[in-house]
């Protein structure tokens, strides 16, 4: 059973993830006060398709920054996406991860 107000916070946080960088579902969960709760991370991605405003879902990959959800987008839209932003990815890897990695942590405690 999903908490849509979990799934809302999870949009919140991905929503202020920066075009050109990427984050994982842990650092979302972790922030959040769940760090347990890396999966309803992705489970709350895979459910943002109808969300508004819109939830760059792409941004947010594993905490190796390999794009595991890929197949949720369809094809290789997942990587054109992050292309699109200047991040490079060779086999489903974003390239350069700890460079591009933003941390909710970090960057909200601002």
């Amino acid at each position: 059973m999903k908490d849509d107000n979990f799934f809302e916070r999870v949009y919140e946080v991905a929503r202020l993830i920066p075009p050109g960088r990427v984050t994982s579902y842990g650092a979302i969960a972790a922030y959040l006060g769940t760090k347990g709760s890396s999966r309803m991370v992705g489970y709350a991605m895979q459910a943002c398709g109808r969300a508004n405003p819109p939830v760059p879902a792409h941004r947010v990959v594993n905490r190796q920054g390999l794009l595991t959800a890929k197949f949720h987008f369809g094809g290789n839209l997942m990587e054109q996406l992050l292309e699109s932003e200047g991040v490079k990815v060779i086999d489903d890897q974003v390239q350069d991860f700890k460079t591009l990695y933003w941390d909710p942590s970090v960057e909200l405690a601002l």
